[in-house]
C-alpha cells in the first residue's frame, strides 16, 4: 500500500482574504478538491499494488469547515483527515501517525494548494521512490539569480526549483521525522537529508505551481482556460 500526505496548513494571509487558500474556488471547485481528486486518479492508475491511501492534514479549526465543502461539491476523493501541527514538520509527523508503524511501500508528501501536478509526474516519483528511496520533482532555473549575501549573479544551472511530491520508502521517511526538529527543515526533503539520506531528483512539471498569492490565482485561471 502507498500513501500520500496532503499538507494544507495555509490560512490565506497572502492572499489577503479570510477564507484559507486551500478552499479558495478554481475551475469550480476548492484548489484542495483539485488535488485531492489528482492523487485519486494517480491510484485508481496503479497496477499490482493495493492502491494509493490518502491523508490529508489540515489545521483542527478548518475541519468542519472542509467537511461542508466536501459534501457541497461532492468531493470523489476518500481521504482521512488528520490534525495540522505547529510547523510543517510536525504536520508531516502527525499524518505519518496515521500509517501503520509497520507499513511497507512509498508516501508522497505533497502540497494541498498544487492542484496542477501532473499524473506523470506523481508516478514518476513514487515509481523512482521505489528503488532510490527519497526522490523530489524540480525543474530549472529560468530567471537569473543573485546572491545577495556576495552581491553577485550566481550561475543559474547550479540550481533547480523544488516541487512536490516529495516521495520517500515509508520506513525511511518515519524514521527521519523521529529527529529534534530544526529550522533548517525547509521541506522533507532536507529532513531526510540530516538523517543521512541521499535524494535523487526527478523532472517535474512547469504547471505545477504553488498557489499562494492573488497572482497565482491569474496562472490558475490561465491553466484552466
Amino acid at each position: 500500500m502507498d500513501y500520500a500526505i496532503i499538507v494544507a496548513g495555509g490560512k490565506g494571509l497572502r492572499m489577503g482574504g479570510e477564507i484559507p487558500k486551500q478552499f479558495i474556488p478554481v475551475a469550480g471547485k476548492p484548489i484542495l478538491m483539485h488535488t485531492l481528486e489528482k492523487f485519486k486518479r494517480y491510484g485508481e492508475s496503479l497496477a499490482g499494488i493495493e492502491g494509493l491511501e490518502i491523508i490529508l492534514v489540515l489545521p483542527k479549526e478548518q475541519h468542519e469547515y472542509w467537511a461542508e465543502l466536501c459534501q457541497k461539491y461532492s468531493c470523489k476523493a476518500s481521504h482521512t483527515v488528520v490534525n495540522g501541527g505547529e510547523t510543517r514538520f510536525h504536520s508531516v509527523q502527525n499524518g505519518l501517525k496515521a500509517i501503520p508503524d509497520f507499513a511497507e511501500g512509498v508516501v508522497g508528501i505533497h502540497d494541498g494548494v498544487r492542484p496542477f501536478v501532473s499524473l506523470d509526474v506523481i508516478e514518476r516519483c513514487y515509481e523512482e521512490a521505489r528503488v532510490k528511496k527519497a526522490v523530489i520533482p524540480v525543474i530549472p532555473v529560468t530567471e537569473t539569480l543573485r546572491d545577495v549575501t556576495q552581491g553577485k549573479n550566481v550561475y543559474r544551472e547550479n540550481y533547480k526549483i523544488v516541487q512536490t511530491p516529495q516521495t520517500f520508502d515509508i520506513q525511511l521517511l518515519k524514521a527521519a521525522n523521529r529527529q529534534p526538529y530544526s529550522e533548517a527543515f525547509t521541506d522533507d526533503a532536507s529532513v531526510v537529508e540530516a538523517f543521512g539520506q541521499k535524494v535523487t531528483m526527478v523532472e517535474g512539471n512547469r504547471e505545477n505551481i504553488k498557489i499562494t498569492t492573488p497572482f497565482d490565482l491569474k496562472i490558475a485561471d490561465v491553466i484552466n482556460s
